[in-house]
């Protein structure tokens, strides 16, 4: 893919993340920073370039289908009813709708679509379970438990990452997979100092990191 493009589709890419991320009040780059976290693992099992690129693109914008979720249940302070949960969880579909017309997005779009699946099935939107989630977004659902676990929340303060890596650890085989933890704790040294500065990097470093694998 051509530099020029390649740019242009990640600012694109980058500029929806942070469209969403306005929308739902969130101030901590969460979109980037899981994008960037994942690539770490990714690497584990790919050095392709394009494979990468997808990775990276679908981690971004895994929460993109979340732009059709009412603001009154996406924005909602307070538990969820089970009527609202049925709308929250169209999310990943419609994400993976948005994407559709973009067939340069096709990995990525398989993230969309999967990233709230579980290793042992009990995920959403179609229940898969083990090698049926694309490797990809197995990968990505340890990262985003990470970040959501470290950071802070109106209702608790963040975990350390210690904390946060036993949670990780110990769900292995039921919603992580167990592969994906296992590349996780091997990175744990890169991972626990990506969080700790909350991987604060601007477009042109993530466009330098994907052309320099």
């Amino acid at each position: 893919m051509p530099a020029w493009r390649d740019e242009a589709y990640t600012g694109l890419a980058e500029a929806l993340a942070a469209a969403l991320d306005a929308r739902e009040c969130e101030t901590g780059l969460h979109s980037k920073r899981v994008a960037c976290h994942t690539l770490v693992l990714a690497r584990r099992f790919t050095g392709d370039p394009e494979r990468l690129r997808q990775i990276f693109w679908g981690a971004l914008l895994h929460d993109i289908g979340k732009i059709g979720i009412p603001d009154a249940v996406l924005l909602k302070q307070g538990p969820l009813t089970e009527d609202e949960w049925r709308v929250m969880r169209t999310h990943p579909e419609i994400g993976r709708r948005i994407l559709a017309s973009a067939s340069f997005m096709d990995e990525a779009a398989d993230i969309v679509l999967n990233h709230e699946e579980r290793f042992d099935g009990t995920g959403y939107p179609h229940g898969l379970a083990g090698d049926s989630i694309p490797l990809s977004a197995r990968l990505f659902a340890v990262i985003d438990a990470l970040d959501a676990m470290t950071s802070d929340r109106p209702y608790r303060k963040a975990l350390s990452f210690d904390a946060a890596k036993a949670e990780i650890r110990r769900s292995a085989g039921g919603q992580f997979d167990p592969q994906a933890v296992e590349a996780f704790v091997s990175e744990e040294a890169t991972l626990r100092d990506m969080v700790a500065l909350k991987c604060e990097w601007d477009t042109s470093a993530a466009s330098a990191g994907l052309e320099r694998i």
